[in-house]
């Protein structure tokens, strides 16, 4: 099922972001969204995952009670899980290893073999039982990509994810994603310069003067103020 929202609007203040009638990220697609600092990319991930909710609209994820109810009892989160991925990851005050084993759930031999397999895609496995004190700022954001791919989610929102990561980084990545999406999951990638993990996307998004717009064939976005959809 894919990820929807209809007649989003964000306002702080007197400050309006943006306003945008429907969006769609179906299963497997893969879209760069870029734009200007502080027209709302961060926003309109958050919202599309459920961490904030908009001046007006909706997505078709449940209302967070339900989504606490469901991380609760591990069921599956209204069209899928959607998983968001920070610049700066939150990372739990625990070892390398804890970090992912800990978002998967009760122990189990299955879980216990992705949480190795996660970590050694990143090429962390070494430093399984270090804490995360440990780690540099691009092996923490190796680490964060490692849980989301663990995490196998239907959605994967990842802002400025490869932020002065180096090219081998960008590329551990990268592969992840891929991976990801050849299973299905939907990706979302905030990014001012193109990288590996941009050629991934097949699809772009641009946010500007509070529209949101592609310039791949339509299929996914609607303007509240247009009657027919945008030609290239």
């Amino acid at each position: 099922m894919a990820l929807t929202a209809h007649q989003l609007t964000m306002r702080f203040g007197e400050r309006q972001l943006f306003e945008i009638e429907r969006l769609t990220i179906a299963p497997g697609d893969a879209i760069w969204l870029h734009g200007a600092n502080g027209v709302g990319k961060t926003t309109l991930l958050k919202i599309l995952a459920g961490l904030i909710t908009p001046t007006r609209g909706h997505t078709n994820l449940p209302g967070r009670w339900q989504q606490w109810l469901n991380r609760l009892f591990q069921r599956p989160l209204g069209p899928g899980r959607v998983t968001y991925l920070h610049q700066t990851p939150y990372l739990f005050d625990r070892s390398v290893h804890a970090n992912v084993a800990w978002a998967l759930g009760k122990e189990t031999a299955q879980k216990e073999a992705r949480v190795f397999e996660a970590l050694r895609r990143v090429e962390l496995e070494g430093l399984a039982r270090e804490h995360v004190t440990v780690l540099s700022g691009g092996e923490r954001q190796r680490l964060a990509m490692a849980r989301a791919w663990a995490l196998q989610p239907a959605f994967l929102l990842m802002d400025e994810p490869t932020a002065n990561l180096d090219p081998h980084s960008v590329a551990l990545m990268a592969a992840l994603a891929q991976d990801l999406r050849e299973h299905g999951c939907g990706l979302v990638v905030i990014s001012h310069q193109q990288n590996g993990l941009t050629d991934v996307c097949e699809r772009q998004w641009t946010l500007a003067r509070g529209q949101l717009q592609q310039t791949t064939p339509l299929k996914i976005i609607e303007h509240h103020d247009l009657k027919k959809r945008i030609p290239l």
